[in-house]
């Protein structure tokens, strides 16, 4: 089993994700459209995912305008605030 990833740097990675697929996760919380429980359970979800190279190279060539990958763990999440924008 992988280690689980670091916290910090997972939840900047959510937030690269986040901005790369054109969802504001700032504002998703402030509507109350995404929960402190939710949220912190996307962190813990992305420190769990083996698709971290992949995960890399798509934040290094993302414009904010990119579908969100399916490999990514969180892409229901980021797909259902996008319906709701």
């Amino acid at each position: 089993m992988k280690p689980l990833g670091n916290q910090m740097k997972r939840y900047w990675r959510v937030i690269g994700m986040a901005n790369a697929v054109g969802v504001d996760l700032v504002k998703a919380h402030e509507t109350d459209r995404l929960t402190d429980q939710q949220w912190a359970g996307m962190v813990e979800s992305c420190r769990t995912c083996q698709w971290d190279d992949g995960c890399k190279a798509f934040l290094a060539q993302a414009d904010g305008d990119q579908s969100v990958p399916a490999d990514c763990l969180n892409a229901k999440r980021f797909e259902a605030l996008l319906k709701t924008t």
